[in-house]
């Protein structure tokens, strides 16, 4: 099992930036990469950012390609999502995962409970 906390979400204005924060725990070993999806209210759940367990492969979704950077603190077993240059279509619900390295939410067994970027206009 894989225990997943997110932290750092919150209120910004379109243009801020914002750092969110995913604490793994348990028996991350096992965790292939881990992975940021986001929600927004009336939509589905859809990719954002992935990287490799050691950090050395990371892939973006087209959308915040450029603006949003996904890193890696081993020791910590910490994954981050730096994010720049924040619209308010970024706004939604931002869930880490841990098993995959994938675009598909399926393919992850593993799922923190999200942590709420709202970006106002």
């Amino acid at each position: 099992q894989v225990q997943l906390v997110e932290s750092g979400g919150g209120l910004v204005q379109a243009g801020a930036s914002l750092r969110i924060s995913c604490a793994a725990s348990g028996r991350t070993a096992s965790s292939t990469g881990m992975g940021w999806f986001r929600q927004a209210p009336g939509k589905e759940r859809e990719f954002v950012a992935v990287i490799w367990w050691s950090g050395s492969r990371t892939y973006y979704a087209d959308s915040v390609k450029g603006r949003f950077t996904i890193s890696m603190d081993n020791p910590k077993n910490t994954v981050y999502l730096q994010m720049n240059s924040l619209k308010p279509e970024d706004t939604a619900v931002y869930y880490c995962a841990a098993g995959s390295y994938s675009t598909n939410a399926a393919q992850y067994a593993y799922w923190g409970q999200g942590t709420q970027v709202t970006v106002s206009s």
